[in-house]
């Protein structure tokens, strides 16, 4: 084994991989993590920017899947599919996400929820299959900003929620 191989951390066989969003959201993780186990909450919140969403089928469960299009502010439709690898209530959630059951280019997404006084701090650490993929959504879907935006919307929607006291 080479002195690299020793010392190397294990995550970085995958770091030209990866892509890694977090932000804290003025909410208990209960609530956070709440918003992404129900359609009702996802549809008001999931994607960047003047993206909608439509769903044409949801089951959050450990084998289940979201069938579902976004719908860009420029009229374009997106077909995406999400199933759920693990399930952690309120601490983790792991998903794959491609354009449709069995896409070769499906990448993986953990999603951990660490509390953070009274606030949530929501990582996202998406890894593709390969770098290219990586650069492509990084360049041509600008992966790194609508993953932003899209916890820019959860946060909105949370704040949203306690203000009114309503859950939509």
């Amino acid at each position: 084994m080479s002195e690299m191989g020793r010392v190397a951390p294990a995550q970085s066989a995958t770091a030209d991989r990866e892509i890694d969003i977090s932000r804290v959201i003025e909410a208990p993780r209960e609530l956070v993590f709440e918003a992404f186990t129900e359609v009702r909450h996802l549809s008001r919140w999931w994607g960047p920017e003047g993206f909608t969403t439509t769903t044409r089928s949801f089951e959050f469960r450990v084998g289940g899947e979201w069938d579902f299009v976004m719908h860009g502010p420029d009229g374009t439709d997106y077909q995406e599919w999400i199933t759920w690898i693990e399930i952690a209530p309120p601490e983790r959630i792991a998903m794959l996400h491609g354009e449709f059951r069995g896409d070769p280019n499906a990448f993986e997404s953990v999603l951990t929820f660490e509390p953070d006084g009274a606030a949530t701090r929501i990582a996202m650490r998406t890894v593709f299959p390969t770098k290219d993929l990586r650069d492509e959504a990084v360049q041509k879907y600008h992966a790194i900003e609508g993953g932003q935006q899209t916890l820019s919307n959860l946060a909105a929607y949370i704040t949203e929620i306690l203000r009114t006291g309503a859950e939509g």
